[in-house]
């Protein structure tokens, strides 16, 4: 028997891990998924947007999970900074760092948008550190897992926001740049991993297409709303952090460098 959205919730509250799998479709892993949402709602929690899973297709065979997934973003795992911010992740199951492109949405796009319709959507865009985590241990799980476990979102530190309309003109000229750019993680001082933006599927707005046609397909999920951050992917793979740990991540235009303490 799948786990239910109650037993979901405690063990994240909990911080423990589930005594099973999830053992239920993927399409059962997202309707668990939003009742979490709903129970968080409930209690206070407001959705702040979305964060995509599993764009990296370079990661894929590692985790074993061979398409992107996608999961809600909090205003209580969510923070905002000007290139240096803290995030609390001692509540966090196996935390791992992950840098990613972060887009901030000025409307909701309309039906059947296309790269071009998207780009016109986007107020923003700006670096971030996602730290994702599992309930189930050493980080081993299938894809039902995944979606039922909130996507793995755990926090989401978003760096300097630059105005979507002074980095490009068109979505043909952001994708370049994003596509083309690189970042280099460091921690310590030390280079621990490279990517590039074109490993979340060729690029973070293809990224953000893409999740946008999952979540229209995904029966009652919300749509994506003015105000929503989306942050779109690893560029590297996921990394074990831990409280007391200062991480940078250093990109190429158009994205500014970030850092982060983790208490």
């Amino acid at each position: 028997m799948a786990l239910s959205p109650q037993q979901l919730l405690a063990h994240l509250d909990a911080n423990t891990y589930w005594p099973q799998p999830f053992g239920a479709s993927l399409q059962e892993a997202y309707e668990h998924q939003l009742a979490v949402r709903e129970l968080r709602i409930a209690r206070g929690e407001k959705p702040r947007g979305f964060k995509i899973g599993f764009t990296n297709r370079t990661i894929w065979e590692r985790y074993g999970v061979y398409a992107p997934i996608w999961g809600t973003v909090y205003d209580t795992t969510l923070r905002f900074c000007e290139g240096s911010g803290e995030l609390a992740i001692g509540t966090c199951s196996e935390p791992r760092i992950e840098p990613e492109c972060v887009f901030g949405i000025a409307r909701t796009p309309p039906a059947r948008a296309g790269l071009d319709e998207l780009f016109d959507c986007i107020e923003w865009l700006a670096p971030g550190f996602e730290v994702v985590q599992s309930h189930m241990p050493g980080w081993k799980f299938v894809a039902a897992d995944t979606a039922a476990d909130g996507a793995l979102h755990g926090r989401l530190l978003v760096g300097p926001r630059k105005p979507v309309r002074e980095v490009a003109a068109t979505a043909t000229l952001l994708e370049a740049q994003l596509a083309r750019a690189h970042v280099e993680l460091v921690h310590d001082g030390e280079v621990k991993d490279r990517g590039a933006g074109a490993n979340v599927l060729d690029g973070p707005l293809h990224a953000l297409l893409h999740f946008l046609q999952a979540l229209r397909d995904c029966p009652g999920a919300p749509d994506l709303l003015p105000g929503d951050v989306v942050t779109t992917g690893t560029w590297t793979d996921a990394w074990p952090v831990k409280p007391g740990e200062r991480w940078q991540a250093r990109y190429d235009a158009p994205l500014a460098n970030l850092e982060v303490t983790f208490r």
